[in-house]
């Protein structure tokens, strides 16, 4: 229990509670501090400690509740005084006296500034004009998220990291966005031109519009007062609703330089290297100080390891904030950036090691000294590596700069892993976490799994970058000191992914709760399984159904309930509650007869449409009992599903080979059809594509897709383990100049081992780098039968194109399964009243402010009827 206040308790008073606010109030709390002395907080905002560097996630579902950093109990258990909506307004150093906006007085012994920053709004005329935001707190985007319901158009001001946050807010929103930055590229703090230039390719291929090199002139308002436009320097205008300044930021020194204390010339509270200030009973910490190094940290990762200096100098203990590493790794726009070390290359005699896929967007740098050492480095689009990277910083890498930057199937595989780093190596740089300390919590303290070893060490409780290096961290601890990993697929099954394939297969399971009764975990038998195992195992099933002897309808029976949202009612669901629908159009070949339904079935249930990156076309805005209604038009037109919503092979794109271009060699769409033909319906792990390219341009992109065809003079080259999406790899030459009939036995061979050997949702460029043997040993299996069953997977293969059904023609011809198609299963004749929409550009798009609408309200009446 915290001791009781008496008149000799000291006060600590705190003006701030954000991150690093609560950092010191965590440190002071770990150190005992909270039962020796009364801790008064002031905050400014109507909540309690939240985490800013997820703010935008706010946008994707978190509520401001999941972002709290404080837990429940913790200000009652350690007896902290927060005071909310509630800022300091004064400082009498004299006297040691706070005073509060609400006029409460507190008396300190020691103060701490943890007031943070506000932000950079430039002097540009018509800033204050309504529909003008900034985006730094909660409040912010609630206010902005009201706003945008009226707009089309939003502009921000600022291409750094929060302006880019702050961009895909207003495009997740729905509004067509702009961003302004002075600068001759975004983010110029932390990337290159190189970089910078990635960055930008990227982001515009978003559809969102970019201005460099110029600032905003001037904001022009209409008669009401709101935002209509933005003058830009360069003498262009961008006609818009609503901006957001989110051109940087500045040290909340106000109160400082109104008590005496003293400040920087640029801004900032002057402190030494224990964090205090000229006021040796007064310290501030975080991006309000200015460091003894004299730099501002806007990173949190500074700002916490400044408030355990501060916490530490309480405690009479000796620790000193001299400066601090400012790597960074965010995820922007979906768009993977880091920066580490000297990233610019500022030291004298480094050399450059760059590798630059402006096609994929991906852009690596690393900086190299004159003995070889790493120095630092800039990653853009691709960076998984950031994790073991920046630990090496100042060292020299294990194996040549060139294995790390090039993408995995160009260069050779750069075997780095938690062996490589030393002991002293920081693992998490926003708690200043070592290699040595996260081994210490296995071995010294029993912690065995991430979740104990994050309680333990604060690791990969900050930005979370460093999670997946920590993951491999605490695996190799516990392996090397004998303890076995448990590498179960779930809590329900005690076996992996190919273990239960394997016995499914061999033991014809056909239910998922006999294989969970018979195999599961003793904890898990007559349960009724998980999320995780649920639709892992149904996949199982549904790939071996013609050879097990299970019902391949992956909606028949106990099936049903194994599916995920989007296989549930064989279509993707939207942000509104709507359905997509999706025809399978075989190597993106499609008769002008086709065509015209699909406008007429678009046409008459207002569905929006959009051509799909597949080839294909894409049907926006069912609701869940048109769907039925939709295929049947469709199936009777000669369509069938395409598998959009499912874990299977979603397309074979083609170019037009042969038989058009002049460049073609082979016919790469024929070729095209027949592999979608053949493998249309295939459950696997994970999503399936693949491409044909008529010739060695690549036009249809093979080298990007899980299995990819390259027409050649003397016939086609077979590329596996490719990806274009969020961590695009290069595919591997497998094979070369084979026939049809060499093609499509080696493709069946592939696919039906890595459905087989492949973990759950683990695409096939992941597989193929994760087994054992990477792509040798694919080749010696595939190819050269190495293990003796090529005959098997080709007769599994066999049996699913034997078998194969549509789902969509055997869910119309069923009036039994037509039931689930309804959006209430009380009034089946009532559609979702919430699934509505508004017209854009000829078409539709979801009706966004009733999105906002509680379920209950929208819903209100619909059950009584």
């Amino acid at each position: 229990m915290p001791a009781m206040t008496t008149p000799t308790t000291p006060t600590i008073v705190v003006v701030g509670h954000g991150m690093v606010g609560q950092r010191f109030l965590e440190a002071l709390a770990e150190r005992g501090v909270a039962g020796r002395a009364r801790i008064v907080v002031l905050c400014e905002e109507p909540r309690a400690a939240y985490d800013r560097v997820q703010l935008t996630s706010y946008f994707s579902g978190r509520t401001p509740d999941e972002l709290s950093l404080v837990e429940d109990d913790f200000m009652q258990r350690h007896d902290i005084e927060l005071h909310l909506d509630d800022p300091a307004v004064t400082i009498d150093r004299e006297a040691r006296t706070v005073t509060s906006r609400a006029g409460r007085t507190f008396t300190y012994d020691t103060l701490v500034l943890a007031t943070g920053s506000y932000p950079f709004v430039p002097p540009v005329p018509g800033k204050d004009s309504e529909g003008c935001f900034v985006y730094r707190t909660i409040e912010d985007l609630l206010a902005i998220e009201e706003y945008a319901k009226n707009c089309t158009t939003g502009t921000v001001v600022g291409g750094g990291l929060l302006g880019l946050e702050a961009a895909g807010a207003l495009k997740g929103l729905g509004l067509a966005t702009h961003i302004v930055e002075f600068n001759p590229r975004l983010m110029s703090l932390q990337v290159d031109e190189g970089g910078g230039a990635a960055l930008r390719r990227t982001v515009e291929r978003m559809g969102l519009v970019v201005h460099t090199g110029v600032g905003g002139k001037e904001i022009t308002a209409g008669e009401d007062g709101a935002v209509t436009a933005m003058a830009l320097s360069d003498g262009s205008s961008i006609d818009t609703d609503l901006v957001i300044f989110s051109a940087g930021v500045r040290p909340r020194d106000q109160l400082a330089r109104e008590s005496g204390l003293a400040v920087g010339e640029r801004g900032g509270i002057v402190v030494d290297e224990q964090c205090r200030t000229s006021d040796p009973s007064v310290f501030a910490i975080g991006e309000c100080a200015l460091a003894s190094d004299g730099r501002v940290y806007g990173l949190v990762a500074p700002g916490y390891e400044m408030a355990e200096t501060a916490a530490a100098a309480l405690e009479g203990e000796v620790k000193a904030f001299t400066g601090a590493d400012l790597s960074t790794k965010l995820k922007l726009l979906g768009v993977d950036v880091a920066s580490f070390g000297d990233a610019h290359g500022a030291a004298d005699g480094c050399l450059d090691v760059v590798y630059s896929d402006s096609r994929s967007g991906i852009y690596k740098k690393l900086v190299i000294g004159s003995e070889g050492e790493l120095l630092g480095g800039v990653l853009v689009g691709d960076a998984d590596a950031y994790g073991m990277l920046r630990p090496l910083t100042g060292s020299v890498p294990p194996v040549s700069p060139e294995q790390l930057v090039l993408p995995a199937g160009i260069g050779a595989p750069a075997a780095l892993g938690p062996s490589s780093l030393p002991d002293d190596a920081v693992i998490c740089s926003c708690h200043n976490v070592t290699k040595g300390t996260i081994r210490g919590a296995v071995t010294e303290h029993s912690c065995t799994t991430v979740p104990e070893v994050k309680k333990c060490t604060k690791a990969g409780t900050g930005c979370g970058s460093c999670v997946k290096v920590l993951g491999q961290l605490v695996n190799a601890e516990l392996e090397a000191s004998g303890v076995e990993v448990d590498k179960g697929l779930c809590a329900c099954f005690g076996q992996t992914r190919q273990e239960l394939y394997e016995i499914v297969r061999a033991l014809r399971i056909t239910s998922y709760q006999k294989l969970l009764d018979a195999h599961g975990r003793e904890t898990a038998r007559g349960g009724n399984g998980c999320e995780i195992c649920k639709p892992a195992v149904g996949s199982i099933i549904a790939s071996l159904a013609p050879t097990i002897g299970a019902d391949g309808y992956v909606l028949q029976g106990e099936q049903a309930a194994l599916q995920d949202t989007n296989d549930h009612f064989l279509a993707n669901m939207q942000k509104n509650g709507s359905y997509s629908i999706v025809p399978r159009i075989p190597g993106g070949e499609i008769t002008p007869e086709k065509l015209i339904v699909i406008g007429e079935v678009a046409r008459d249930f207002g569905l929006y449409t959009k051509i799909t990156g597949g080839q294909r076309i894409d049907m926006f805005g069912a609701r869940v009992d048109q769907l039925p209604l939709i295929w049947a038009r469709l199936v009777d037109a000669g369509f069938e599903s395409g598998h959009a919503y499912g874990k299977a092979l979603r397309t074979v794109k083609s170019c037009v080979g042969q038989t058009w271009c002049r460049y073609g060699v082979q016919d790469s769409v024929r070729m095209a059809i027949d592999l979608e033909l053949r493998y249309r319906g295939l459950r696997s792990p994970h999503k399936l594509k693949s491409a044909v390219s008529g010739c060695q341009r690549e036009c249809a992109e093979a080298q990007s897709k899980d299995f990819g065809v390259i027409a050649t003079a003397n016939g086609w080259n077979l590329y596996v383990g490719g990806n274009g999406g969020a961590t695009p790899r290069h595919a591997d030459l497998l094979a070369q100049d084979l026939s049809d009939a060499e093609l499509i036995r080696l493709i069946d061979r592939f696919l039906m081992f890595y459905i087989r050997t492949a973990d759950r949702l683990e695409r096939t460029s992941t597989w193929l780098e994760r087994i054992e043997g990477g792509l040798d040993h694919i080749r010696d299996v595939v190819v050269h039968d190495a293990l003796g069953i090529c005959a098997e997977l080709e007769a599994l293969m066999a049996d699913h194109v034997a078998n194969y059904r549509d789902e969509w023609s055997e869910t119309i011809n069923d009036p039994e399964r037509l039931r689930r198609f309804v959006s209430f299963v009380n009034a089946p004749d009532v559609p979702d009243p919430t699934v509505k929409f508004v017209p854009e550009r000829d078409q539709v798009k979801p009706d966004l402010p009733l999105l906002s609408i509680r379920p209950l309200e929208a819903l209100e009446g619909t059950a009584a009827r």
